[in-house]
């Protein structure tokens, strides 16, 4: 059975077209301001990287933020149920999925079947995901791509106490001001978001194996000082964003959505907790 999984994130839209557990064709795309072109766009590049038609795919499953605009899709399946999956099929013995997007960062204890069995989610205002990494690069004067190495080379560690993008560039415009060097800044910001992910992580209890997915994942600064901050080591994919992609287009394959069901209830109960 050929089957497709489109992820659409708040910045970021993915596609993944798989046959009997092996991907034919991925894209990704901005996801821009129309999420529903976006998905159109991502979905038609998986094809052709597939070289595939559309009537060719049996059945398309959506996820992300931007889920409900994929209308071309048959259903659509929560975030942290789409990372369970995809985790599972990339790591089999992981027990932990720490998730960080351009909106959100959640925490996954995932069965030995790929199935979430309960989840937390960062509700810290923009602290935690990767648009707070933006705002801070933006304030460093540095591209978001190089923050992640530059806070490699920090030599000292420098307390960051914001919880929102607004107040973080301050707190970063001020350090600057005291001609406090880059890397150490840098280094603040990473720190103070793997923090408070590593929180979320301990609400869900941390249990090996440990993944690190989204695209935050690739960030490397992030993904040092949450291994720092967790005490563990932590498992990254060759290509994290895709992860939720992936999962969804396994749930597509497998059309048994229970799990998926669950997911939402634990994600209500979560944010009615927070309330």
């Amino acid at each position: 059975m050929i089957a497709a999984g489109i992820d659409i994130g708040g910045k970021v839209a993915k596609a993944v077209i798989v046959e009997d557990g092996k991907v034919l064709g991925k894209a990704w795309n901005l996801t821009g301001i129309n999420k529903a072109e976006a998905a159109e766009r991502v979905y038609n590049e998986a094809l052709r990287k597939a070289g595939l038609q559309r009537k060719d795919v049996e059945r398309v499953v959506a996820t992300g933020s931007g889920a409900k605009r994929v209308t071309f899709a048959q259903g659509t399946i929560a975030d942290a149920a789409a990372a369970a999956r995809g985790i599972n099929r990339l790591y089999p013995n992981v027990r932990t999925v720490i998730d960080v997007g351009a909106e959100e960062g959640r925490a996954i204890k995932v069965s030995p079947e790929g199935r979430v069995l309960d989840f937390a989610i960062n509700e810290k205002c923009a602290a935690g995901t990767g648009t707070f990494v933006e705002a801070m690069a933006r304030a460093l004067e540095v591209p978001i791509e190089e923050i992640g190495k530059l806070s490699l080379s920090s030599t000292q560690t420098i307390a960051m106490n914001a919880q929102c993008a607004v107040f973080g560039e301050s707190e970063v415009v001020s350090l600057i001001h005291t001609k406090t060097p880059k890397p150490d800044i840098a280094r603040a910001v990473h720190d103070a978001i793997a923090g408070r992910i590593g929180s979320v992580a301990r609400i869900v209890g941390l249990e090996k194996d440990i993944a690190l997915v989204g695209g935050v994942a690739k960030n490397i600064g992030f993904a040092d000082s949450l291994k720092k901050d967790l005490k563990l080591d932590v498992l990254i994919p060759d290509e994290p964003e895709f992860v939720g992609a992936l999962g969804t287009a396994a749930a597509a394959a497998a059309g048994v959505l229970e799990e998926e069901v669950r997911a939402k209830v634990l994600e209500k109960e979560k944010y009615a907790e927070g309330k």
